[in-house]
Protein backbone atom coordinates (compact mmCIF):
# COMPACT_ATOMS: atom_id res chain seq x y z
CA UNK A 1 0.00 0.00 0.00
CA UNK A 2 1.42 3.60 -0.94
CA UNK A 3 2.07 6.33 1.65
CA UNK A 4 -0.59 8.97 2.20
CA UNK A 5 0.67 11.97 2.92
CA UNK A 6 -2.48 13.10 4.16
CA UNK A 7 -1.08 10.47 7.46
CA UNK A 8 1.37 12.36 8.63
CA UNK A 9 1.26 13.31 12.22
CA UNK A 10 2.96 17.00 11.55
CA UNK A 11 1.92 17.85 7.74
CA UNK A 12 5.12 19.76 6.98
CA UNK A 13 7.40 18.31 3.61
CA UNK A 14 11.24 19.30 4.10
CA UNK A 15 12.07 20.03 0.55
CA UNK A 16 14.84 18.32 -1.42
CA UNK A 17 17.53 21.19 -2.02
CA UNK A 18 20.07 19.65 -4.38
CA UNK A 19 23.57 20.41 -4.62
CA UNK A 20 24.15 20.21 -0.89
CA UNK A 21 21.63 21.61 1.80
CA UNK A 22 19.92 18.27 2.00
CA UNK A 23 21.91 16.32 3.72
CA UNK A 24 20.49 12.41 4.87
CA UNK A 25 20.60 13.84 8.30
CA UNK A 26 18.38 16.57 7.04
CA UNK A 27 15.66 14.37 5.44
CA UNK A 28 16.20 11.86 8.52
CA UNK A 29 15.73 14.78 10.77
CA UNK A 30 12.55 15.87 9.37
CA UNK A 31 10.69 11.64 9.21
CA UNK A 32 11.66 11.77 12.70
CA UNK A 33 9.81 14.82 13.89
CA UNK A 34 6.16 13.46 12.34
CA UNK A 35 6.72 14.84 8.58
CA UNK A 36 8.72 13.63 5.66
CA UNK A 37 12.23 14.05 4.88
CA UNK A 38 13.47 14.27 1.30
CA UNK A 39 16.62 12.91 -0.28
CA UNK A 40 17.54 14.87 -3.93
CA UNK A 41 19.31 12.98 -6.57
CA UNK A 42 20.06 16.09 -8.44
CA UNK A 43 23.89 16.42 -10.12
CA UNK A 44 24.23 13.25 -8.60
CA UNK A 45 25.41 10.04 -10.12
CA UNK A 46 22.93 6.96 -9.58
CA UNK A 47 25.32 5.25 -6.88
CA UNK A 48 26.22 8.35 -4.76
CA UNK A 49 22.42 9.23 -4.57
CA UNK A 50 22.09 5.32 -3.71
CA UNK A 51 24.64 6.02 -1.03
CA UNK A 52 22.52 9.04 0.37
CA UNK A 53 19.38 7.16 0.32
CA UNK A 54 20.44 4.33 2.22
CA UNK A 55 22.25 6.30 4.55
CA UNK A 56 19.46 8.52 5.32
CA UNK A 57 17.41 5.03 5.88
CA UNK A 58 20.00 4.35 8.64
CA UNK A 59 18.91 7.15 10.57
CA UNK A 60 14.94 6.85 10.71
CA UNK A 61 12.28 4.65 10.66
CA UNK A 62 9.97 7.92 9.28
CA UNK A 63 9.25 8.00 6.04
CA UNK A 64 11.63 9.29 3.58
CA UNK A 65 11.11 10.76 0.48
CA UNK A 66 13.82 11.20 -2.98
CA UNK A 67 13.15 13.10 -5.70
CA UNK A 68 14.33 12.87 -9.24
CA UNK A 69 15.49 15.58 -11.71
CA UNK A 70 13.47 14.84 -14.73
CA UNK A 71 16.34 15.18 -17.80
CA UNK A 72 14.89 17.71 -20.60
CA UNK A 73 16.67 17.66 -24.26
CA UNK A 74 19.26 20.64 -23.97
CA UNK A 75 18.65 23.83 -25.43
CA UNK A 76 22.02 24.92 -25.05
CA UNK A 77 23.75 26.95 -28.18
CA UNK A 78 27.42 25.95 -28.53
CA UNK A 79 27.83 29.47 -29.57
CA UNK A 80 25.82 31.38 -26.52
CA UNK A 81 27.79 29.52 -24.54
CA UNK A 82 31.15 29.90 -25.16
CA UNK A 83 30.01 33.67 -25.03
CA UNK A 84 28.81 33.48 -21.48
CA UNK A 85 32.46 31.73 -20.42
CA UNK A 86 34.49 34.43 -22.17
CA UNK A 87 32.35 36.87 -20.42
CA UNK A 88 33.04 35.38 -17.24
CA UNK A 89 36.71 34.58 -17.39
CA UNK A 90 37.28 37.70 -15.66
CA UNK A 91 35.29 36.33 -12.74
CA UNK A 92 37.12 33.09 -12.72
CA UNK A 93 40.36 34.53 -12.63
CA UNK A 94 39.02 37.32 -9.53
CA UNK A 95 38.56 33.81 -7.58
CA UNK A 96 41.80 31.66 -9.15
CA UNK A 97 39.38 28.86 -10.67
CA UNK A 98 39.18 27.87 -14.55
CA UNK A 99 35.65 27.42 -15.04
CA UNK A 100 34.17 24.22 -15.79
CA UNK A 101 33.63 22.64 -19.05
CA UNK A 102 30.05 23.00 -20.22
CA UNK A 103 28.18 19.63 -20.68
CA UNK A 104 25.18 18.02 -20.83
CA UNK A 105 23.95 14.64 -17.63
CA UNK A 106 20.81 12.91 -17.95
CA UNK A 107 20.85 12.74 -14.24
CA UNK A 108 21.42 8.82 -14.91
CA UNK A 109 17.93 8.80 -14.81
CA UNK A 110 17.67 4.80 -15.57
CA UNK A 111 19.89 3.93 -13.39
CA UNK A 112 18.11 5.83 -10.71
CA UNK A 113 14.85 5.06 -11.40
CA UNK A 114 16.37 1.47 -10.68
CA UNK A 115 17.67 2.34 -6.95
CA UNK A 116 14.32 3.93 -6.66
CA UNK A 117 12.95 0.11 -6.96
CA UNK A 118 16.01 -1.39 -4.96
CA UNK A 119 15.95 0.68 -1.97
CA UNK A 120 11.80 2.15 -2.36
CA UNK A 121 11.66 4.65 -0.11
CA UNK A 122 7.95 5.82 0.69
CA UNK A 123 7.69 8.72 -1.56
CA UNK A 124 9.61 10.12 -4.96
CA UNK A 125 8.65 13.60 -5.97
CA UNK A 126 9.71 14.73 -9.65
CA UNK A 127 11.36 18.27 -10.86
CA UNK A 128 11.14 19.88 -14.46
CA UNK A 129 9.22 16.83 -15.68
CA UNK A 130 7.38 13.53 -15.69
CA UNK A 131 8.51 10.53 -15.40
CA UNK A 132 6.99 8.28 -18.47
CA UNK A 133 3.73 6.33 -17.68
CA UNK A 134 5.62 3.34 -18.13
CA UNK A 135 8.23 4.05 -15.38
CA UNK A 136 5.73 5.64 -12.83
CA UNK A 137 3.58 2.03 -13.27
CA UNK A 138 6.94 0.38 -11.91
CA UNK A 139 7.17 2.74 -9.37
CA UNK A 140 3.60 2.55 -8.01
CA UNK A 141 3.39 -1.44 -8.40
CA UNK A 142 6.36 -0.91 -5.72
CA UNK A 143 4.53 0.48 -3.48
CA UNK A 144 6.25 4.07 -3.81
CA UNK A 145 3.95 7.26 -4.09
CA UNK A 146 4.59 9.02 -6.90
CA UNK A 147 4.70 13.23 -6.79
CA UNK A 148 4.65 15.55 -9.56
CA UNK A 149 5.97 19.75 -9.04
CA UNK A 150 3.88 22.03 -10.92
CA UNK A 151 3.59 25.16 -11.59
CA UNK A 152 0.62 25.89 -13.89
CA UNK A 153 -2.25 24.12 -14.25
CA UNK A 154 -1.35 22.87 -17.40
CA UNK A 155 1.50 20.81 -15.97
CA UNK A 156 -0.55 19.57 -13.31
CA UNK A 157 -3.30 18.43 -16.33
CA UNK A 158 -0.33 16.17 -17.62
CA UNK A 159 1.01 14.81 -14.06
CA UNK A 160 -2.61 13.45 -13.89
CA UNK A 161 -2.75 11.67 -17.30
CA UNK A 162 0.58 10.39 -16.24
CA UNK A 163 -1.16 8.89 -13.04
CA UNK A 164 0.55 10.12 -10.12
CA UNK A 165 -0.57 10.40 -6.83
CA UNK A 166 -0.44 13.60 -5.35
CA UNK A 167 0.27 16.82 -6.96
CA UNK A 168 2.82 19.78 -5.48
CA UNK A 169 1.98 22.82 -6.63
CA UNK A 170 5.21 25.41 -6.42
CA UNK A 171 4.39 29.12 -6.24
CA UNK A 172 6.58 31.66 -7.68
CA UNK A 173 7.99 32.93 -4.24
CA UNK A 174 10.15 29.43 -4.33
CA UNK A 175 13.65 29.52 -3.59
CA UNK A 176 16.25 27.76 -5.87
CA UNK A 177 14.97 26.30 -9.18
CA UNK A 178 11.02 26.88 -10.74
CA UNK A 179 10.27 23.27 -11.69
CA UNK A 180 8.51 24.77 -14.88
CA UNK A 181 8.20 21.87 -17.31
CA UNK A 182 9.74 23.64 -20.19
CA UNK A 183 13.15 25.07 -19.79
CA UNK A 184 12.66 28.12 -21.46
CA UNK A 185 9.34 29.59 -20.85
CA UNK A 186 9.47 32.05 -18.24
CA UNK A 187 8.24 30.86 -15.06
CA UNK A 188 4.56 31.58 -13.90
CA UNK A 189 3.47 34.22 -11.66
CA UNK A 190 0.30 32.80 -10.55
CA UNK A 191 -0.28 32.76 -7.13
CA UNK A 192 0.13 29.67 -4.92
CA UNK A 193 -3.02 29.98 -3.39
CA UNK A 194 -4.53 30.60 -6.34
CA UNK A 195 -2.70 27.43 -7.73
CA UNK A 196 -3.74 26.02 -5.11
CA UNK A 197 -7.89 26.58 -5.32
CA UNK A 198 -7.46 25.66 -8.87
CA UNK A 199 -6.02 22.11 -8.44
CA UNK A 200 -8.15 21.30 -5.38
CA UNK A 201 -11.20 22.36 -7.12
CA UNK A 202 -10.63 20.27 -10.87
CA UNK A 203 -8.53 17.13 -9.49
CA UNK A 204 -9.25 14.81 -6.77
CA UNK A 205 -5.59 14.39 -5.84
CA UNK A 206 -3.85 15.73 -2.92
CA UNK A 207 -2.37 18.52 -2.74
CA UNK A 208 0.85 19.41 -1.04
CA UNK A 209 1.75 22.98 -1.29
CA UNK A 210 5.50 24.94 -1.73
CA UNK A 211 7.17 28.33 -2.20
CA UNK A 212 8.15 30.61 -0.15
CA UNK A 213 6.46 29.09 3.56
CA UNK A 214 8.51 30.33 6.61
CA UNK A 215 6.18 30.49 9.08
CA UNK A 216 3.07 28.74 10.68
CA UNK A 217 0.69 31.25 9.45
CA UNK A 218 1.93 30.23 6.32
CA UNK A 219 1.50 26.45 6.61
CA UNK A 220 -2.25 27.24 8.07
CA UNK A 221 -2.87 29.38 5.32
CA UNK A 222 -1.84 26.80 2.45
CA UNK A 223 -3.70 24.47 4.57
CA UNK A 224 -6.83 26.09 4.59
CA UNK A 225 -6.42 26.67 0.73
CA UNK A 226 -6.99 22.79 0.55
CA UNK A 227 -3.41 21.39 0.93
CA UNK A 228 -2.96 18.35 2.63
CA UNK A 229 0.92 19.63 3.77
CA UNK A 230 2.93 22.11 3.32
CA UNK A 231 6.65 21.11 1.85
CA UNK A 232 9.53 24.14 2.76
CA UNK A 233 13.14 24.42 1.51
CA UNK A 234 14.57 27.77 3.11
CA UNK A 235 13.21 27.31 5.95
CA UNK A 236 15.66 24.28 6.47
CA UNK A 237 18.37 26.00 5.23
CA UNK A 238 20.27 27.03 8.11
CA UNK A 239 18.78 23.48 10.51
CA UNK A 240 21.76 22.05 12.12
CA UNK A 241 21.29 19.47 10.14
CA UNK A 242 21.56 21.07 7.10
CA UNK A 243 24.82 20.61 4.28
CA UNK A 244 24.27 24.89 3.82
CA UNK A 245 27.56 25.77 3.58
CA UNK A 246 28.91 28.78 5.82
CA UNK A 247 28.50 31.60 3.04
CA UNK A 248 25.17 30.45 2.24
CA UNK A 249 24.56 30.59 5.93
CA UNK A 250 25.94 34.12 6.77
CA UNK A 251 24.18 35.53 3.78
CA UNK A 252 20.32 34.18 4.94
CA UNK A 253 21.06 35.42 8.16
CA UNK A 254 23.79 38.58 8.28
CA UNK A 255 21.28 41.29 6.95
CA UNK A 256 23.40 42.56 4.16
CA UNK A 257 20.66 40.92 1.46
CA UNK A 258 17.63 42.20 1.34
CA UNK A 259 16.15 40.93 -0.93
CA UNK A 260 15.86 37.84 -3.85
CA UNK A 261 15.41 37.60 -7.68
CA UNK A 262 15.11 34.86 -10.51
CA UNK A 263 18.14 34.75 -12.53
CA UNK A 264 19.46 32.27 -14.78
CA UNK A 265 23.00 33.35 -14.50
CA UNK A 266 24.32 30.90 -12.20
CA UNK A 267 22.63 27.48 -13.91
CA UNK A 268 21.33 28.50 -17.40
CA UNK A 269 17.60 27.31 -15.84
CA UNK A 270 15.23 30.36 -13.95
CA UNK A 271 15.81 30.36 -9.99
CA UNK A 272 15.09 31.98 -6.84
CA UNK A 273 18.16 33.43 -4.90
CA UNK A 274 19.86 36.40 -2.79
CA UNK A 275 19.95 38.80 -5.43
CA UNK A 276 23.87 39.96 -5.45
CA UNK A 277 26.47 41.54 -7.51
CA UNK A 278 27.03 38.42 -9.76
CA UNK A 279 23.12 38.27 -10.78
CA UNK A 280 22.55 42.12 -11.36
CA UNK A 281 25.56 41.92 -13.83
CA UNK A 282 25.53 38.81 -15.50
CA UNK A 283 21.85 37.62 -15.81
CA UNK A 284 20.95 39.65 -19.17
CA UNK A 285 23.79 37.80 -20.44
CA UNK A 286 23.55 34.40 -19.70
CA UNK A 287 21.64 31.78 -21.90
CA UNK A 288 18.96 29.34 -21.50
CA UNK A 289 21.18 26.44 -21.58
CA UNK A 290 20.24 24.22 -18.19
CA UNK A 291 22.55 22.14 -17.19
CA UNK A 292 25.61 23.25 -19.47
CA UNK A 293 25.64 26.75 -17.24
CA UNK A 294 25.70 25.24 -14.36
CA UNK A 295 28.77 23.27 -15.24
CA UNK A 296 30.42 26.22 -16.59
CA UNK A 297 29.77 27.80 -13.50
CA UNK A 298 30.51 25.46 -10.66
CA UNK A 299 33.80 26.05 -10.06
CA UNK A 300 33.51 29.73 -10.02
CA UNK A 301 30.99 29.52 -7.27
CA UNK A 302 33.28 27.08 -5.57
CA UNK A 303 35.82 29.38 -5.56
CA UNK A 304 33.53 32.24 -4.33
CA UNK A 305 32.25 30.58 -1.36
CA UNK A 306 36.37 29.39 -0.34
CA UNK A 307 36.40 33.29 -0.62
CA UNK A 308 33.93 34.07 1.74
CA UNK A 309 31.78 35.90 -0.78
CA UNK A 310 28.59 35.92 -0.94
CA UNK A 311 28.68 37.95 -4.31
CA UNK A 312 29.36 35.25 -6.77
CA UNK A 313 27.80 32.51 -5.31
CA UNK A 314 24.04 30.86 -5.61
CA UNK A 315 22.30 32.22 -2.37
CA UNK A 316 19.24 30.25 -3.04
CA UNK A 317 16.20 31.26 -1.39
CA UNK A 318 12.75 31.80 -1.05
CA UNK A 319 10.82 35.50 -0.65
CA UNK A 320 10.26 34.95 3.21
CA UNK A 321 13.93 34.39 3.81
CA UNK A 322 14.59 37.13 6.40
CA UNK A 323 11.82 35.06 8.87
CA UNK A 324 14.99 32.18 8.51
CA UNK A 325 15.61 29.89 12.11
CA UNK A 326 18.68 28.50 13.19
CA UNK A 327 18.78 25.36 15.34
CA UNK A 328 17.45 21.48 15.16
CA UNK A 329 15.14 20.37 12.41
CA UNK A 330 12.85 19.30 15.46
CA UNK A 331 12.70 23.13 17.00
CA UNK A 332 11.80 24.58 13.72
CA UNK A 333 8.93 22.50 12.99
CA UNK A 334 7.69 22.69 16.53
CA UNK A 335 7.70 26.23 15.70
CA UNK A 336 5.31 25.72 12.62
CA UNK A 337 3.15 23.78 13.61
Amino acid sequence: MVFDLRDLSVPIVVAPMAGGPSTPELAAAGAEAGGLGFVPAGYLTAPAFAQRLEAARRLTSGPLGANLFVPQPSTAVAADVEAYAARLAGEAQRYGVSLGEPHYFDEDWDAKIEVLLDIRPAVVSFTFGLPSVAERKRLTDAGITTVATVTTTEEARQAVGCGVDVLAAQGPSAGGHRGTFDPVAAPSEQSLEDLISALVGTYELPVVAAGGLMTAADVDRVRQAGAVAAQLGTAFLCADEAGSTPVHRAALRGGDFTETAVTKAFSGRYARGLRNRFIDEYDVHAPLAYPEVHYLTSPLRAGAARANDPQAVNIWAGTGFAQIQAGPVRAIMAVLY
